[in-house]
C-alpha cells in the first residue's frame, strides 16, 4: 500500500440489515442502506490529516520524509484494519467492562479536543479509540436482556451527547448503534430490557430496576438530539446520508414500539424536518421515501400531530408534492411507495375538522377532481382523501365546493362502472366501490338547496340509470353479506354446541368480518337509497320500489340494516350529535 492510499484508507465496514427487499440508496446499485459507519474520521477530518502529512511529501522528499508523528497517524490508520481480538463471550462482565471503557475513552476524547482544539494530531488516535468501541457495542444488541447495563452505568446518557460530537463519523456512528440497539425485531425479544431502553431515552420518565426506583432525565429530549445532528449532516456524502437513514429508523422503531412518543416526537422538531426535506427540490431518493413513511407514522390515530402539521403548513407541502402525479405516474415502484405514504398522510389529517378548510383554502378539492380525471395512477388515493375531506357534518363545505367545481361530471362515472385497472395501485374492487358511495353519501347528507337539487338530478338522468346501478350493487353485496352471516352462523352454533362462551369479544369479532365481507358498503347504499326515496321527487322512489320488488328484495330487509347502520354511528362523536343523528336516519327509514 503506498503512500497515496494509505491517506484514502478507510476502515471495513460491516453491513447492517438490509430495509425490505431493496432498502439500497438511491443509485446505489446492490450496496444496502445505512452501511456501518467507517472506523475513523469525516471527510473534513480525514482531509486535514490528509495535508499535514503531505506537506512532508513536497519537494519529492516522499514517504520518508514523514515526521514521527504523520507516520504513526498512517500507521495507526492501518492497524486499525489489521487488529482482529479474539471474540470475548457476552455476558454481563463483559458487558460491564465494554461501557467501562466506551465511558473512559469518551472522556479522554472529549479532554484533548478541549486540550488541543487546533490540533488534530493530539486527539486523532483517542478518537479512532472511540470509534472502535462504539463499533463493538453493537454486540450488546444481540443481548437485551443486559439494556439495563446501558442505562444504570450511564452510557445512553454519554452515546447522546456523542450526537453532537464535532467529527460527524462519531455522531454517526452513535446513531448506528441506537438503531441496532432499538431494532423492533430486537425489543421484543425481551420486553423489560426494550422497556427500560425506551424509557431512558424518554426524558423524565420513573425506571424501576431491581425493585428501586429510580428517575433518570436526560439534559436533551432524543428526538431533538437526532434532528439537530441530522440538519448538519451533508446527504451529498453517502455515509451522512445513511446516518441521516439510520436516524429515521430509530424513530420508526421507538414508534412502533411506543406510539405515544409520536407527539412529543413530531414537537421536538422531527415534524419540521421531515416537511422540509419531502419539499426539498432535490432527486428522489431513499431518505425522501422513508421521510413520507415517518410522517404517514406519526399522523396515525393522533390529533396532536395532526394539528401540529396544519399549523405549519403541511397540507399545503403534501398538495404541492402530490401534484406531480397529477398527469404522470411514478417512475419507480419507490416512488409509487412514497405517493401513497403522502396520500395516507393527506387521509390523516383530514381526520382532524380543523384541517379540512385549510384542505378547501388550498385547493385540495381542485387537485383530488383533476387526479380523478387524468386516470392515472394517484386516482384510487385521490378518491379515498375526497372521502375523507367531505364525510360527516365538518365536510359540508368541501361538498359544496365539490359541486361547485363540476366535481358531479367526475365522480358519476366512476360510480356507475369501477375501472378495470385497479391492480395496478393494489385497490380492489370493494375498497372503490366503498368509497364512491361513501363520497356520494356525504353529499346527499350535507348538501343543501342548489348543490342539493344538482346531486339529485344526477339520479334521474337517462331514465334513471344510476339508480339501476344503485340497486345492483345492493343486490351484489346483500348476497355476500348474507353469505358471511350464515357462515358466522354455522360458527356460532358449533361453539354453543361445544359449550364456548360467546363474549362481547367475539361478538365484536364477527361484527368486523361481517364489514369485511361487505356490511359497510351495504349500508352506505341503503342510505343513499333512503335519502333519494325521501327526496321529494317520486320518479326516484318508483324506481326503488319497482326494483326491489322485480328480483324479490325487501324494504324490511333495507330498514334492519339502516337500524344497525343507525345504532353503529358515531364513533368519536359527542352523545348530542350522535342521537341527533340516529333520529334523522330513523326519520328517513321510516317514511321508506
Amino acid at each position: 500500500m503506498d503512500v497515496g492510499e494509505l491517506l484514502n484508507y478507510q476502515p471495513d465496514r460491516g453491513a447492517k440489515r438490509p430495509r425490505g427487499e431493496d432498502g439500497g440508496a438511491a443509485g446505489g446499485g446492490e450496496e444496502t442502506r445505512g452501511g456501518k459507519q467507517q472506523k475513523g474520521l469525516s471527510a473534513r477530518e480525514l482531509a486535514r490529516y490528509r495535508e499535514a502529512a503531505t506537506a512532508g511529501m513536497e519537494g519529492g522528499g516522499g514517504a520518508e520524509d514523514l515526521t514521527g508523528d504523520k507516520k504513526r497517524i498512517l500507521e495507526k490508520l492501518m492497524d486499525r484494519d489489521e487488529e482482529e481480538p479474539e471474540a470475548e463471550p457476552v455476558d454481563e462482565s463483559s458487558v460491564k467492562k465494554m461501557i467501562l471503557t466506551f465511558e473512559k475513552r469518551s472522556y479522554k476524547n472529549q479532554e484533548l479536543r478541549i486540550k488541543f482544539p487546533d490540533n488534530p494530531e493530539k486527539f486523532m488516535e483517542s478518537e479512532l479509540d472511540l470509534n472502535d468501541i462504539i463499533q463493538e457495542m453493537h454486540v450488546i444488541a444481540t443481548m437485551p436482556d443486559l439494556y439495563h447495563l446501558l442505562v444504570e452505568l450511564n452510557a445512553v446518557h454519554s452515546l447522546l451527547g456523542l450526537l453532537s460530537h464535532e467529527n460527524t463519523d462519531v455522531a454517526i456512528a452513535v446513531v448506528d448503534l441506537l438503531q441496532e440497539l432499538t431494532d423492533i425485531d430486537t425489543l421484543q425479544e425481551s420486553e423489560e430490557g426494550a422497556e427500560v431502553l425506551i424509557d431512558s431515552l424518554h426524558p423524565g420518565i420513573k425506571l424501576r430496576h431491581k425493585g428501586e426506583k429510580q428517575h433518570f432525565k436526560l439534559e436533551g429530549q432524543v428526538v431533538a438530539l437526532l434532528v439537530q445532528n441530522m440538519e448538519r449532516l451533508d446527504e451529498q456524502v453517502k455515509e451522512e446520508a445513511d446516518g441521516i437513514y439510520n436516524t429515521l429508523a430509530i424513530t420508526e422503531n421507538m414508534a412502533e414500539f411506543r406510539p405515544g412518543l409520536c407527539t412529543e416526537a413530531a414537537q421536538q422538531g422531527l415534524m419540521q424536518w421531515l416537511l422540509k426535506r419531502i419539499k426539498a427540490k432535490i432527486p428522489f431518493d431513499a431518505n425522501k421515501l422513508y421521510c413520507s413513511e415517518i410522517l404517514a407514522i406519526l399522523l396515525q390515530n393522533n390529533d396532536n400531530t395532526r394539528e401540529l402539521l396544519g399549523e405549519m403548513d403541511g397540507i399545503d407541502v403534501l398538495l404541492q408534492q402530490l401534484s406531480v402525479f397529477k398527469r404522470h405516474n411514478p417512475s419507480t415502484a419507490e416512488e409509487q411507495e412514497m405517493m401513497e405514504n403522502l396520500f395516507d398522510a393527506l387521509c390523516s389529517c383530514l381526520m382532524l375538522p380543523a384541517n379540512r378548510d385549510r384542505f378547501l383554502r388550498g385547493e385540495g378539492l381542485q387537485l383530488m377532481n383533476l387526479m380523478l380525471r387524468e386516470k392515472k395512477m394517484s386516482r384510487t388515493s385521490s378518491m379515498k382523501v375526497l372521502d375523507h375531506g367531505m364525510i360527516g357534518p365538518e365536510g359540508a363545505d368541501n361538498c359544496h365546493k365539490f359541486v361547485d367545481i363540476l366535481g358531479l361530471r367526475t365522480i358519476f362515472p366512476l360510480f356507475m362502472k369501477t375501472p378495470k385497472k385497479m391492480k395496478k395501485t393494489g385497490a380492489s374492487e370493494k375498497e372503490h366501490e366503498e368509497h364512491v358511495c361513501s363520497i356520494i353519501a356525504s353529499m346527499l347528507r350535507n348538501l343543501k338547496s342548489q348543490q342539493r337539487s344538482r346531486l339529485l338530478n344526477k339520479f334521474t338522468e337517462n331514465d334513471c340509470e344510476k339508480v339501476d346501478r344503485l340497486m345492483e350493487m345492493h343486490f351484489k353485496y346483500l348476497e355476500a353479506v348474507q353469505q358471511a352471516d350464515k357462515r358466522i352462523e354455522g360458527e356460532k352454533h358449533e361453539m354453543v354446541r361445544r359449550g364456548e362462551i360467546l363474549d362481547d369479544g367475539m361478538e365484536d369479532e364477527f361484527y368486523l368480518r361481517r364489514l369485511d365481507a361487505g356490511l359497510f358498503v351495504l349500508q352506505l347504499i341503503c342510505y343513499i337509497m333512503v335519502e333519494i326515496s325521501n327526496s321529494g321527487i317520486s320518479q326516484l322512489q318508483q324506481r326503488v320500489q319497482q326494483i326491489l320488488n322485480l328480483r324479490g328484495g325487501s324494504v324490511k330487509v333495507v330498514r334492519h340494516i339502516m337500524r344497525e347502520y343507525a345504532e353503529s354511528i358515531g364513533d368519536g362523536k359527542t352523545d348530542e350529535f350522535k342521537e341527533a343523528e340516529r333520529k334523522r336516519i330513523m326519520d328517513l327509514v321510516e317514511n321508506f
